[in-house]
């Protein structure tokens, strides 16, 4: 398992580097203004030093979180009410991110950021299970501020303060995405050689990650200038978010699809674990294949839609979630009490994160052109709602169960779900497949932003 969890990663890592000097080779640059203003680069890099350290330190925790509550001797249900409780403070956190970073200002909003999640890693540092409970709290509060107040503050920066023009925004968040993925892999190998290499136990990550949210907080307040949205109140954001959701069939359709999709996507991460641990994984390199593996979805997301094949993202959306339905119907067999495939589980869970690099950015471009957009945070803000009450439930439902039996028929509900998730793209795809709208043009390059 060990030798394979390594050469896993090193095809992936080498067929993404093929894919990306594959784009960048293949279609001319559509930032050469942007790349030749030497004002633009300045402010770019000052962003991204300030942004990655940030970025870093929240995908350090990926990997041994809940080999850090097994190491403290948890039950599994134990573990899965931690996890529940932090799917719960998502979704009050979902809800009030957008509305408090305009209103405390985007700047505080990422020093908060970072105290929240300094605290949640310090947390993880007791034994006691109420502390790491809160820690895990604390830790689903600043996840939904992490892209809401960097990006807000930057988006607000390019335009209103140094007034570069709006097409160039693309190419920050496309290139902080392609960072985002080298970083999380990164991360994951470094978890490893803590944890596991230096035998510094599973709490050494989060450690770790702490000195990158310090320089990142030191950054903000020496380099940054505060700036703010405009304020709305709760009520009316999560009024105007319902009534669309209300009146437009294909929005409630298109949350349905995320709903359903990403909350089996939650559950997956909370067993990837339980499932390859007792196999001696390298948990951090394991998780970096599934990062590498999203890297390379993401990437044959934009080498389907381009001029080359024209694939549209509808139709991406649909083969990712039977890609996700297939992982999901192998890993009912992989993790059968006394007959579990190890290698095939991990195979089962490199094709979900490939999956996800797919979906997320079609996902992405049908939000964009579906939901307006003064009403795209109240809609995403009701989105999330029964995406993290339907994970919380299936763990929930796994805590009253046999664990072993338990994963096994946990795999074969999400695989359910995801064939309902199947039938709404199709009914979806039946109401639009006329409109132009939702067509991707030859012309157009999908920019790739972080989600």
């Amino acid at each position: 398992m060990l030798v394979t969890a390594y050469l896993f990663l090193l095809g992936l890592l080498a067929l993404w580097g093929v894919l990306e000097f594959s784009a960048c080779h293949s279609k001319p640059s559509a930032s050469s203004n942007a790349l030749g203003n030497p004002a633009f680069r300045q402010f770019q890099y000052d962003f991204y030093r300030t942004y990655f350290p940030a970025l870093a330190a929240d995908w350090l925790q990926g990997p041994y979180l809940y080999k850090l509550y097994q190491h403290y001797h948890f039950l599994e249900g134990q573990i899965a009410i931690i996890y529940v409780c932090g799917f719960g403070a998502s979704v009050f956190a979902g809800l009030v991110s957008v509305p408090l970073t305009s209103r405390l200002g985007r700047r505080k909003s990422c020093i908060l950021f970072c105290l929240l999640l300094s605290a949640s890693y310090l947390c993880k540092l007791s034994q006691e299970y109420f502390v790491l409970m809160t820690g895990r709290v604390l830790g689903g509060f600043s996840s939904s501020l992490l892209f809401s107040c960097f990006e807000a503050w930057y988006t607000h920066e390019h335009a209103e303060q140094h007034d570069f023009p709006a097409e160039w925004l693309p190419h920050t968040f496309t290139r902080a995405a392609a960072w985002n993925g080298g970083i999380a892999i990164a991360a994951g190998i470094t978890a490893n050689v803590c944890a596991e290499w230096l035998g510094l136990g599973p709490a050494s990550p989060s450690v770790l990650a702490v000195p990158l949210l310090v320089l990142s907080v030191v950054l903000v307040i020496r380099e940054w200038d505060e700036n703010y949205g405009q304020t709305s109140s709760f009520r009316r954001v999560c009024g105007d978010g319902l009534r669309c959701l209300l009146r437009d069939r294909r929005v409630l359709l298109l949350g349905t699809i995320q709903a359903l999709f990403e909350s089996v996507v939650y559950i997956f991460i909370f067993l990837w674990t339980p499932v390859l641990d007792p196999h001696n994984a390298p948990l951090g390199i394991a998780f970096s294949s599934f990062m590498a593996a999203s890297a390379v979805g993401s990437s044959l997301y934009h080498l389907a839609t381009s001029k080359k094949y024209h694939l549209q993202p509808m139709h991406v959306l649909c083969l990712s979630i039977l890609m996700v339905f297939f992982s999901l119907f192998m890993l009912t067999f992989s993790t059968a009490p006394g007959q579990e495939h190890p290698t095939e589980s991990l195979l089962a869970f490199l094709l979900i994160e490939l999956a996800c690099g797919l979906y997320f950015p079609a996902m992405r471009f049908l939000r964009r052109r579906l939901i307006p957009e003064k009403e795209q945070t109240g809609v995403l803000n009701w989105f999330r709602v029964p995406l993290n009450l339907l994970a919380g439930l299936g763990l929930l439902v796994l805590h009253d169960s046999d664990y072993q039996s338990g994963t096994r028929n946990m795999f074969s509900l999400c695989a359910v779900t995801m064939l309902l998730a199947l039938l709404c793209v199709v009914s979806l795809f039946t109401m639009v497949r006329n409109d132009s709208e939702l067509r991707l043009p030859a012309s157009e390059p999908e920019p790739n932003g972080t989600e």
